[in-house]
């Protein structure tokens, strides 16, 4: 197929006004997909391949041959920034053709929304929250706005495939194809997809269509990629001397640092002086203290501030200036960001990556690095792994660099064998079907029990909840008068489910802590959460500020800008590391290959971890002593795993073994002390893994796990099953505890 001569001429004019003399493979592959089939399409290709075009040009030149009826394309994005990024690419392409482009969320225009509801058309761009919003308050409109939809277009569909909002982006999608009658084709957008099958899988579901997965010679990819170790302190440093950050051979700038001064830090600041560059962190805490830092160095050296700030708890207005900043060619300002600015938003040609610590999976990984290496150049990152200095009298386990092992680990795990984290599609979303419950009853009105359960259990993400399961959901609601009985029998929101559904935090189903709204005068800052008293210090937007006033009644935090460094806090939580990684740490350790993007301080620590390893039995055995009765345990497994292993050893095991003041530093290591000797352990873990095992029986008694935002309002019962069924690993802990009988003299059958 000739795929440039199946555009529309609109699309062929657009593409020699921007000078291509080619098509990408992308486009190529894409066209062929959608123009010669009638499925779905996941198109997986790098950062920065052309794949919107890639999939618009053929989806426009469709609608262009046949207009719809109404909107034609709704185009979901995990993000505001990146709908609004997405909409200049848009509008420019589809402006001269007059085709509507609108964006639908909480910063979009009204007015736009509202000639949208009058004369539906085009292409509607969205979020997943702004569409469950749109489900509930225009549920009449639904019709008229989506009836001869023809496609929908899911980008970063990667950030969706392992969590509730996933779930919920789809869920939503079958009620709206549903509601409105319509049949669209979907289409994924990804640059990290580690399983296409499974993920093409997901983004079908409900549809009644397969998925095609175009292949194609992306061409090779090249990085830049270094990795570099740095001890938090300098021990031979004193307070206030001039410290040089440690550098490679070839580099020897040294800077005034500020007291207590941060060697990785210092590293950077010289690395960004003169470069756009991304400085990530994994939580926003460590963003906002890394950005302080940074600005003191400039302060300190007496250099204008260069260093910027982007996360999930700062205003519109901080966010969006960073981006522009980001976007202006001459600038040579850095920004400290976390996953905000991981995902596909044009920030313009940028130099340089760093990424502080190894983040958690390989997928974030890929999306960080691919934000470099536009326009043609390599991508660039470097690695600044970070460690505190091991005291003398530190236990084994702290003297292993985890982050540092991490790192190489997610380095090979997608070198070697291209592995990204797969779809997450085993759960019992206990919390997402009490969230879908209460919005379809918002949207729907009153209805009966059995057209409740006809509008909700079908829906592919509820494939796992039994009738049972949810009958029980509804008693529990009646009682709790989250909903309510009417004279008909039918069902309606009670009181307490009007009050939860009516706050606009409904719409989302990620767990968020009670924030305060931040305020320095007119300026609105961004939010925290515990917000300190009166005269105490917070941090916010890179830098220090002293507490004037706070009004709880309305969850606003009065400041003002003073001098100073202090952490902050927003409620940030570890991410979940899959066993593929943990099992790659071993690696890692245990091999003496070399890796080319270590810098010298990495190699030497490496180094001297894997003499640890060899010398400490680590390599050999999955348990160490670490003197008289306490032991350290490393099973290499990931999150999930892990946190079954650790229920298992004290509610299965303990009582056989004496084991008693189990700690984890998750998901690397347990220690806990034992009666039993290291043989009784290897057999009596490895008898009670053989045996029948109910994950429920590891589930501590009276517990209920609260794990995603609506738990709450779960019963009891069904909290507790969907934790041990569906987030704990069992049969991957039971896997690995059984692969020990080697260890306490058993062989395979015993």
């Amino acid at each position: 197929m000739n795929v440039f001569e199946r555009y529309a001429p609109f699309i062929q004019d657009y593409i020699y006004r921007s000078g291509w003399q080619t098509l990408r493979a992308v486009q190529n592959a894409a066209g062929e997909a959608i123009f010669g089939t009638d499925e779905n399409v996941l198109l997986t290709a790098s950062t920065a391949s052309g794949k919107t075009e890639a999939a618009f040009f053929p989806i426009l030149t469709l609608l262009d041959s046949d207009p719809s009826r109404t909107v034609g394309v709704l185009y979901i994005a995990p993000l505001k920034a990146l709908i609004n990024d997405q909409f200049g690419r848009l509008n420019e392409l589809c402006e001269e053709q007059g085709i509507a482009v609108t964006r639908w969320h909480g910063d979009a225009a009204q007015s736009k929304k509202r000639k949208l509801l009058r004369k539906p058309s085009g292409i509607l761009q969205i979020t997943p929250e702004s569409l469950e919003a749109m489900m509930i308050h225009k549920h009449m409109e639904v019709p008229s706005l989506f009836g001869d939809l023809r496609f929908i277009v899911v980008d970063e569909i990667h950030s969706l495939l392992r969590a509730d909002r996933g779930l919920q982006t789809f869920s939503l999608i079958e009620r709206l194809c549903r509601l409105a009658g319509c049949s669209p084709r979907r289409i994924g957008l990804s640059a990290t997809i580690g399983n296409p099958e499974e993920a093409g899988a997901f983004l079908a579901a409900g549809s009644g269509r397969g998925t095609v997965i175009p292949r194609f010679d992306g061409g090779r990819e090249v990085w830049r990629l270094s990795m570099e170790h740095f001890y938090n302190t300098d021990p031979q440093a004193d307070e206030g001397k001039t410290v040089s950050a440690e550098t490679p051979p070839v580099e020897t700038p040294t800077d005034t640092a500020p007291e207590a001064a941060d060697p990785g830090i210092g590293y950077i600041f010289e690395h960004t002086r003169g470069k756009k560059c991304l400085v990530f962190t994994n939580s926003r805490e460590e963003c906002e203290s890394v950005c302080q830092s940074l600005r003191r160095y400039c302060e300190v050296n007496g250099e204008p501030d260069r260093f910027l700030i982007h996360h999930g708890n700062l205003s519109a207005s901080y966010r969006e200036s960073a981006e522009a900043d980001m976007k202006d060619e001459d600038s040579f300002m850095s920004v400290c960001a976390t996953a905000t600015l991981e995902l596909g938003i044009d920030i313009g040609k940028l130099e340089r990556a760093f990424q502080i610590d190894a983040p958690f999976t390989v997928s974030g990984f890929l999306q960080r690095m691919g934000r470099t290496g536009r326009r043609g150049d390599p991508s660039e990152m470097w690695f600044v792994m970070r460690e505190e200095h091991p005291e003398a009298r530190a236990m084994l386990p702290d003297s292993i660099p985890w982050y540092l092992v991490q790192g190489i680990a997610l380095v090979q795990l997608y070198v070697e064998a291209r592995f990204v984290e797969p779809p997450r599609t085993d759960r019992l979303p206990f919390s997402l079907l009490y969230h879908q419950t209460m919005s379809t009853l918002a949207s729907c009105g009153e209805m009966t029990p059995a057209e409740l359960a006809s509008r909700i259990l079908p829906l592919s993400c509820f494939r796992r909840i039994t009738r049972e399961d949810f009958r029980e959901l509804l008693l529990h609601l009646l009682e709790t008068d989250h909903i309510a009985r009417t004279e008909n029998g039918g069902l309606v929101l009670g009181l307490k489910g009007e009050r939860i559904v009516g706050n606009y935090k409904f719409y989302a189903v990620f767990r968020e802590n009670v924030e305060y709204t931040v305020r320095s005068g007119s300026e609105q800052l961004g939010t925290i959460v515990k917000p300190p008293p009166v005269g105490d210090k917070i941090a916010i937007a890179g830098r220090v500020w002293v507490v004037e006033e706070v009004d709880h009644q309305r969850h606003t935090v009065f400041c003002t800008l003073v001098k100073g460094r202090i952490p902050a806090y927003f409620g940030d939580v570890a991410g979940d590391i899959h066993t593929r990684i943990l099992e790659r740490m071993y690696g890692v350790l245990s091999e003496g290959k070399t890796y080319p993007y270590l810098m010298p301080h990495a190699v030497c620590r490496l180094a001297d971890a894997r003499d640890l390893f060899a010398k400490s039995g680590m390599k050999d055995r999955p348990m160490i002593p670490l003197g008289g009765k306490m032991w350290a345990l490393f099973p290499w497994l990931g999150s999930y795993a892990f946190l079954a292993l650790e229920r298992f050893l004290k509610l299965r095991c303990g009582k056989r073994l004496g084991l008693k003041g189990l700690q984890s530093s998750r998901p690397y290591y347990m220690q806990f002390t034992m009666q039993a000797d290291e043989d009784t352990f290897y057999r009596t873990v490895c008898e009670e893994a053989g045996k029948e095992l109910d994950p429920m029986e590891l589930l501590y008694p009276g517990e209920v796990p609260v794990f995603e935002k609506y738990d709450e309002y779960v019963p009891d019962s069904l909290v507790r099953k969907g934790f041990a069924l569906g987030v704990l690993d069992t049969e991957g802990m039971k896997a690995r505890v059984l692969s020990w009988k080697k260890f306490g003299g058993m062989q395979d059958g015993t």
